[in-house]
């Protein structure tokens, strides 16, 4: 439609006002073209002097807007200052938050411990939007990486739960099925046809002997998955190639998994009791064991371990190869952190995930609508979802 109408408007107008230079301005008619003012536009091949024209200012438009207004696209989103929900009774000074740091590091009261993050809130959010120390999180605070919840907490903080609950909650009920649904309009590919095959799958076990279903991700994981078919990483018009493989690169960014046999799990158990570890024993040998081949990202990223994608056991969130595990075993409560991650480090988008994750932050968790730059296609596909 938007394709027709801009065709047709071109069209009408540029052969109309071509046609009034040379009525107005007689020597700027070329006597050896058809009709004397192709060279201002040419309807047959779309150039001339406006067209071009109108292609420079488009592209100068857009170079300017991004220079002059950097404050407007970065006014919302896991890098915005904003005002969190949670503001402590007392407000502890640097010299005590540095205290309840060190009480951290050594203790072993995970209770304690999480009433320590809340008292250190505020002095984590500052540290979080210092460009120089947003790095050292993870060192200053290090109980993320071993106590479940902590990224939950501080973003139910910084929210309050009605937001922090609107994924779980919204995208069973209100998004999966319109997701499947639209997805099977798309161009067919093997990638999606596997998606979609899996996401509607009710569940593993009803169906064994399914080769796709053993070798894809879950119905959930899958349904999230086709979000980046819907809402592709790139700018590329759906009819021209690259698409489906963008999309399959970009969901590389989102999750990893990570194959572990029960074997190697009853030994990563035997040495969790050796050293009387609480991380588990799946948490134990990923990071001994698999820590190697984490890759380095700046954006986090789900690491699925298990026997099969179908029958993931436990997933982690990856950051600067530091490893953080999921509170829970879902992979829809798994993305829900990892999404969450993004705004408790202060962490942008990866550039692939922009426009998932935007969709996202806006159309299912109601996060600073209308404050972030969206492309046509997050609004569309919005539209699409919510009627």
């Amino acid at each position: 439609m938007v394709n027709i109408l801009a065709a047709d408007m071109t069209e009408i107008h540029g052969e109309m006002y071509a046609c009034g230079i040379v009525a107005l301005f007689p020597y700027l008619m070329d006597p050896y073209s058809k009709n004397g003012y192709e060279h201002f536009y040419d309807r047959e091949s779309g150039s001339g002097y406006l067209a071009w024209r109108l292609k420079i200012i488009q592209r100068k438009s857009v170079i300017s807007e991004g220079r002059r207004s950097p404050c407007q696209l970065t006014s919302g989103g896991p890098k915005a200052r904003r005002e969190a929900l949670f503001s402590p009774e007392v407000a502890l000074s640097e010299e005590q938050c540095r205290e309840a740091m060190s009480f951290m590091k050594h203790s072993t009261d995970e209770a304690a411990i999480k009433q320590k993050m809340k008292l250190t809130f505020e002095f984590r959010c500052k540290m979080v939007l210092d460009g120089e120390k947003s790095s050292e999180v993870l060192t200053e605070f290090p109980r993320f990486k071993d106590i479940r919840g902590l990224i939950e907490q501080d973003f139910i903080l910084l929210f309050g739960e009605e937001i922090a609950a609107k994924f779980l909650e919204r995208w069973p009920t209100t998004f999966k099925q319109k997701v499947i649904q639209q997805s099977k309009a798309l161009p067919t590919s093997s990638d999606l046809e596997e998606l979609i095959h899996c996401a509607e799958a009710p569940s593993y076990e009803e169906e064994m002997d399914d080769d796709t279903l053993a070798s894809g991700w879950d119905s959930d994981l899958s349904s999230i998955l086709l979000l980046l078919h819907l809402i592709p990483p790139s700018a590329q018009g759906r009819k021209r190639p690259g698409k489906v493989s963008s999309a399959s690169q970009a969901e590389k960014r989102l999750v990893v998994f990570k194959k572990v046999l029960k074997r190697l799990e009853h030994f990563a158990f035997c040495l969790c009791n050796n050293l009387k570890c609480e991380m588990g024993a799946i948490s134990t040998i990923l990071i001994y064991g698999f820590h190697h081949s984490i890759k380095s990202a700046t954006q986090p990223y789900l690491l699925a371990v298990g026997m099969k994608r179908s029958t993931v056991h436990e997933f982690f969130i990856v950051l600067d190869k530091q490893v953080i595990p999921c509170k829970s075993t879902t992979s829809l409560a798994a993305f829900d952190e990892l999404f969450k991650a993004h705004f408790v480090f202060g962490t942008m988008y990866s550039q692939m995930l922009h426009n998932m994750y935007t969709f996202i932050q806006t159309t299912v968790y109601n996060i600073d609508v209308g404050k972030v730059q969206e492309s046509p296609r997050v609004a569309e596909m919005r539209a699409r979802m919510l009627h």
